[in-house]
């Protein structure tokens, strides 16, 4: 794994502060039945991490606070943990809005094939996975096959009534560059997203979110391998755009991870940017949440963040302008 101090060297990042918490991103662990180069959290088949029921406990309380509205849950694929379904229940019957980071493979995957009617039942939005409308550029990231899992669980959500007109039931997909360059236009990208998923497959979904492979984990390494992290980084730097300042995720929204320690993002997870208390300085829990307030405290940057500012701009809803 990439290691902390090519990124933490001489940032030169602005200085950015917390508003009121309004999102919970929730990594439940790194079990995942696919091993993607771009997955920044090195998730696979053979990884043990998985959230217990004590710190879910903990994430349903802070979900209590007023202006909380949204839980994000992540991986892995968060579905494989053995909690997912109890959790999103909890979640859904507060009012949250809960949020399903799904690869779309993990709907064919034996022991799921009522997973899909769950995520129905409980009106779940899907975020998935579809770093290309492309087969090859699709198998040659994420593993052989997984392009035609994934179309098989597109046709399988859209059957069940996501992505309908009047069903309430989202559906979006994202994108990730298959090599070291920034994201096209989003707008432009949705659109051959959709005329091609349509025409071929007969597929829809509402919206296509563009987001920056970061030079963190497994991606981090392979440039480093290549000897393209430095360009990479460059690269990022200079396609700097402050208008995407105003719009950066970890303003509004906190990253937990499967042992329950907060971040900023899932970025700083990965690169173990623990968020601090101001006192103690001692590395902040989820059940510290409730009684710390967030606005104003600092975020902690470095180099890696240019990556959620460059060019179009990205965040886990896609690009900022």
């Amino acid at each position: 794994m990439l290691d902390t101090w090519p990124l933490l060297q001489n940032s030169q990042f602005p200085e950015i502060h917390r508003s009121k918490l309004e999102i919970l991103q929730v990594n439940l662990g790194y079990l995942c039945n696919q091993t993607c180069l771009h997955c920044h959290v090195n998730a696979g088949p053979k990884r043990t991490e998985l959230m217990t029921a004590q710190t879910i406990s903990d994430i349903l309380a802070v979900l209590k606070q007023p202006d909380v509205h949204t839980l994000d849950l992540t991986g892995g694929a968060p579905e494989m943990n053995p909690l997912f379904r109890e959790l999103v229940s909890e979640a859904t019957s507060m009012g949250i809005k809960v949020i399903d980071r799904c690869n779309l493979s993990i709907l064919s995957e034996p022991g799921y094939e009522d997973l899909t009617d769950f995520l129905t039942r409980h009106k779940v939005e899907i975020v998935a996975s579809l770093p290309c409308y492309l087969e090859q550029n699709v198998d040659g990231q994420r593993g052989k096959g997984v392009y035609q899992k994934s179309i098989d669980g597109l046709q399988k959500l859209n059957q069940a009534g996501y992505a309908i007109d009047g069903t309430g039931l989202t559906l979006n997909l994202v994108y990730n560059p298959t090599g070291p360059y920034l994201p096209p236009g989003q707008q432009q990208l949705e659109t051959d997203y959709k005329n091609f998923l349509q025409q071929n497959y007969q597929i829809r979904f509402n919206q296509l979110f563009t987001i920056t492979n970061m030079p963190i984990a497994r991606f981090g390494s392979s440039l480093i391998s290549q000897g393209k992290f430095e360009e990479y980084m460059n690269l990022l730097k200079d396609s700097m755009n402050l208008a995407n300042m105003n719009g950066l995720m970890c303003k509004n929204q906190l990253s937990i991870d499967w042992l329950g320690y907060v971040y900023d993002c899932d970025f700083n997870q990965m690169l173990k940017l623990n968020l601090q208390h101001p006192q103690t300085h001692k590395n902040l829990h989820i059940r510290d949440i409730i009684e710390q307030d967030m606005i104003d405290l600092d975020i902690i940057v470095a180099d890696h963040c240019f990556g959620c500012t460059a060019g179009h701009g990205s965040s886990c809803g896609g690009a900022l302008d």
